[in-house]
């Protein structure tokens, strides 16, 4: 990820004075006015000052691991970060290193490796232990406070202990790949990925958008797709509308290309456990088709045999489809698929951070336009078999709306028209729609 430089201030050797105010003051000997204005700043003292100030400043560096700072971002704006880790620069001096920092107001997704010249030396804050810091600021927060700092603090973690936590954090730190490219796109990556040790060493790897086959440099690309055959997916195209195509892939069938889906969309998803071993998984990837062949715009994933009814093990838009409907799209044609087995489904948890937003936008759509057109009462039993969403994630959806109040011993839903349509308008658009009759699909069970 690129940085920004702006240019600098300049630094003159000399600096232009005012006149002094009473050309008649005269100083003792300690410096101090005797007729009581102020003594006249002088240029030696200026530069000594100057002087001053640069050693300080040089005496910082390198800056720590931990060291909390301000740091000018792509907006060239100053925002607070935390030196996750730094890096020696090729050709420099001794203080001459590159820091990768973790923005404190944002997602990991946007850390990144910046120059010493982003950084606002002057706000440089000690580096303190972070186990006494924790502990100080936990005696400070309430108990409320502490379990908000919390929930934030393993969103997307939540089935990790604190020691787990702090393994993965610490493992998957830094990002290891800087950009890759795919198609006719460039894309920044989110987080680190586990790809192989030769890559160690790249900042940008090059996919192959048919067979996902991935390769350090350009002209190895080039070569590989003169010879590729594939102009989509492996697997069975299951859906097609207009220019949307939706192919299954079999892990076990297609086990190169499911385990470099993986590496692809780990260096996207903080939360995604890496599997090596994906015969157990099915996957659906998500197509737009031209003259040119079908381009991955997203996948899901969902075991072939889940005991927990998930109907969906890890979602993704790729960034350059993201905020177009297509998140949406296959977190509705999960649903289909589950209506087609006869089950109820729901995701396989932790959910990631844009994944609950998608879900939840999901559940209140699909839940209160029924509720709007259905006349009469109606259960929550109902609900769930009429959309395949689970019971659970149908009662905390209503209770997140406040659409569900407790008389006489049962949960009664509210469904105030005004109120849905509220709640619906809040919701936002939902999306692309799946047509159900292009949909031509076998489950896994039924087929032999």
């Amino acid at each position: 990820m690129g940085s920004i430089d702006t240019p600098k201030n300049p630094e003159n050797g000399s600096t232009t004075l005012p006149p002094a105010t009473d050309a008649s003051a005269t100083y003792d000997g300690d410096q101090n006015p005797t007729n009581g204005m102020p003594p006249r700043v002088t240029e030696m003292t200026l530069l000594v000052e100057s002087e001053v100030v640069k050693k300080r400043k040089t005496s910082m560096l390198p800056l720590e691991v931990g060291t909390r700072v301000m740091c000018r971002w792509r907006d060239c704006k100053y925002h607070p970060v935390k030196v996750i880790e730094r890096r020696k620069m090729q050709s420099g001096g001794t203080n001459d290193y590159e820091y990768y920092v973790h923005y404190t107001e944002f997602n990991r997704r946007l850390d990144e490796w910046v120059k010493l010249e982003q950084l606002d030396l002057d706000s440089v804050e000690t580096v303190v232990d972070e186990k006494v810091e924790d502990k100080v600021t936990s005696l400070k927060m309430t108990r409320h406070q502490k379990r908000k700092i919390d929930e934030t603090h393993v969103e997307g973690h939540e089935e990790l202990d604190a020691a787990s936590l702090r393994e993965h954090e610490e493992f998957t730190k830094v990002k290891n790949i800087a950009t890759i490219e795919l198609g006719r796109y460039e894309i920044e990556t989110w987080y680190f990925s586990p790809f192989p040790p030769e890559y160690n060493d790249c900042l940008q790897v090059y996919f192959c958008e048919f067979c996902l086959n991935f390769m350090k440099r350009k002209e190895q690309l080039q070569r590989h797709m003169k010879k590729c055959d594939l102009k989509h997916p492996p697997g069975d195209e299951i859906y097609r509308s207009g220019t949307l195509s939706m192919f299954e892939i079999d892990g076990k069938k297609n086990k190169v290309y499911g385990q470099n889906l993986c590496y692809l969309a780990k260096l996207f998803l903080d939360h995604k456990t890496l599997y090596y071993d994906v015969d157990l998984f099915l996957f659906y990837v998500l197509c737009e088709c031209d003259d040119r062949g079908c381009h991955m715009v997203g996948y899901f994933s969902k075991e072939k045999h889940s005991e927990e009814s998930y109907n969906l093990a890890c979602i993704l838009t790729l960034p350059p489809y993201q905020r177009k409907g297509y998140g949406k799209f296959l977190i509705a044609f999960s649903y289909e698929l589950s209506k087609k087995e006869g089950k109820v489904g729901t995701p396989e948890r932790p959910l990631s951070d844009l994944g609950l937003l998608s879900y939840r936008g999901y559940w209140t759509r699909v839940l209160l336009d029924i509720l709007k057109r259905h006349k009469g009462n109606i259960s929550i039993k109902e609900l769930s078999d009429m959309t395949a969403i689970k019971a659970e994630d149908i009662l905390t959806t209503l209770q997140s709306l406040e659409l569900i109040q407790y008389r006489k011993g049962q949960h009664v839903i509210c469904a105030d028209p005004k109120v849905l349509d509220r709640h619906l308008k809040a919701a936002g658009r939902g999306g692309l729609e799946v047509d159900v009759s292009k949909l031509i699909w076998t489950p896994y069970k039924e087929q032999g």
